[in-house]
């Protein structure tokens, strides 16, 4: 015990070193002594790896382990390839193959499909899209995923199937309706109500429908095309029906004069447009554009053959004036 009433550490090592050579330096001394330290611990994991080695070699291996893990060496290395190559869609694809031959064998090949409701899309392009050909079994054929197929096609907005074993196919679709003409970036495009694109070009037998104009108007237009459908004698005067800014329309007439309606209450916009209409025919006349934009006026715009006119007569006018004098 020391002076403190704790215990004195060992001294052991201090005589060590006093005993050593002088020229023994205090590293070489420390090394030493923690050499000596960790030879117990290496001893113990010498023995705990040895324990650990000692149990495996008393396990008991069955008789062809080796011929299975050599088995599912090959067979991993097949897949491996098959997948990295590229291969499983042409795998899959014979797997369905001889799947399909298989139950045609037995009864099951699609003898007659019964197709009703299609006008746009023809029948070769249903059975395509349906994925149904002459070697295909009704037995192992998804009626949801050729549903879906069905309606990834524009003209077709819902499709049934129907299988009716052992050999008949029924597909009933419903199409979508031509319901405009949709031009932008002077692309025309033929539209369905809800704004859905049926085909990038125009058929002879479409080209009268009604064309809109603009980003987002396709799927505006119904609702446009609909107000304008209470005043038919401003519609049968339309050329195009144009969006402006996603916000409002203008009129195109077949005579070149445009009509800016507001951005609200175009129906107002309208009435007023008809009662001028009624009382002057402004539409006839040799104006540019009517502006009826603000609710408390009206606009009008001549067109440049007109606005000159006036200005030529307004000239003709003034040396009249000067010549009669003051009265």
């Amino acid at each position: 015990m020391d002076g403190r009433g704790r215990l004195a550490q060992s001294l052991t090592w201090i005589a060590r070193l006093r005993a050593r050579p002088p020229n023994t330096g205090v590293r070489a001394f420390v090394f030493e002594n923690l050499m000596r330290a960790s030879q117990p611990l290496a001893r113990r994991m010498l023995r705990w790896a040895r324990g650990w080695f000692l149990a495996l070699l008393r396990i008991h291996v069955p008789r062809g382990a080796g011929m299975v893990a050599a088995a599912l060496m090959i067979l991993s290395s097949i897949v491996y390839g098959t997948v990295e190559g590229g291969h499983v869609p042409t795998i899959v694809s014979a797997f369905k193959e001889a799947r399909d031959q298989a139950a045609n064998a037995a009864g099951f090949r699609i003898v007659s499909v019964a197709l009703s409701g299609n006008v746009r899309v023809s029948r070769e392009e249903v059975l395509a899209i349906a994925g149904v050909s002459g070697t295909t079994s009704l037995l192992f054929l998804d009626v949801a995923a050729v549903r879906e197929r069905l309606r990834t096609n524009p003209w077709i907005a819902d499709a049934t199937v129907l299988k009716l074993y052992p050999s008949e196919l029924q597909v009933s679709i419903t199409e979508r309706q031509a319901f405009a003409l949709w031009q932008k970036d002077r692309r025309v495009s033929v539209i369905a109500e809800d704004g859905t694109v049926l085909e990038p070009f125009v058929a002879p037998a479409l080209v009268q429908l009604p064309l809109v104009v603009g980003e987002g108007a396709e799927t505006r237009a119904k609702a446009f095309l609909a107000l304008l459908e209470r005043y038919p004698a401003i519609r049968d005067q339309v050329r195009a029906s144009i969006l402006v800014g996603e916000r409002r329309w203008n009129l195109r007439l077949r005579n070149g004069l445009d009509i800016r309606l507001p951005e609200s209450n175009a129906a107002a916009a309208f009435d007023r447009l008809i009662a001028l209409e009624r009382d002057n025919k402004l539409t006839t006349r040799d104006i540019a554009a009517i502006d009826l934009r603000l609710p408390d006026r009206i606009t009008v715009r001549l067109s440049p053959a007109a606005a000159q006119s006036r200005l030529d007569a307004a000239k003709d006018r003034k040396p009249a004036a000067k010549k009669a004098g003051p009265v």
